[in-house]
């Protein structure tokens, strides 16, 4: 038995996969499917049938969860697709720094720092507009593939 210390390297993740895998003939309308590297709600899903020798295919046409856009997909559906992990969570807004970023108050009591506003217009100035009139606000924070953005805002009342 040696006497050494052994060093490992942190990187502070417990190894979780970002996306799971799911065959691409159950995935739905409303679900989520990555394409492109980037996590999709799903909006029209069309399946042609086989040909001669083939795979039926699915035709998935998914937009952006963080950024809007308009991403499609041809996967046969067979085959497995990756599905992000979609997580919604809650958070009670403390303050809007000048550089745009918020402060928001998790569950435990602990405050968030490193999310910025929204870049959706009419959801910004609902924040902003809220936050000035002294309202006591609640904004969604949607996570998924490492990414989080606030997509909605819900008025508890005044202060």
């Amino acid at each position: 038995m040696s006497d050494e210390e052994h060093q490992f390297e942190s990187k502070a993740d417990a190894g979780a996969s970002k996306t799971y895998p799911q065959q691409a003939g159950t995935i739905r309308k409303n679900g989520y499917i990555v394409i492109k590297n980037r996590a999709c709600k799903v909006v029209e899903v069309s399946t042609s049938k086989t040909g001669k020798h083939g795979h039926a295919k699915c035709h998935f046409v998914g937009i952006d969860i963080f950024n809007g856009k308009k991403l499609e997909d041809i996967v046969p559906s067979s085959h497995n697709c990756d599905v992000p992990h979609v997580n919604r969570t809650d958070y009670q807004l403390i303050d809007i720094s000048e550089d745009g970023f918020v402060s928001l108050l998790t569950e435990n009591g602990n405050t968030k720092d490193d999310l910025k506003l929204p870049t959706d217009d009419a959801l910004l100035t609902q924040i902003k507009d809220g936050f000035a009139e002294g309202k006591d606000l609640v904004v969604s924070v949607m996570s998924a593939m490492g990414e989080e953005q606030i997509c909605a805002l819900k008025d508890i009342g005044p202060k």
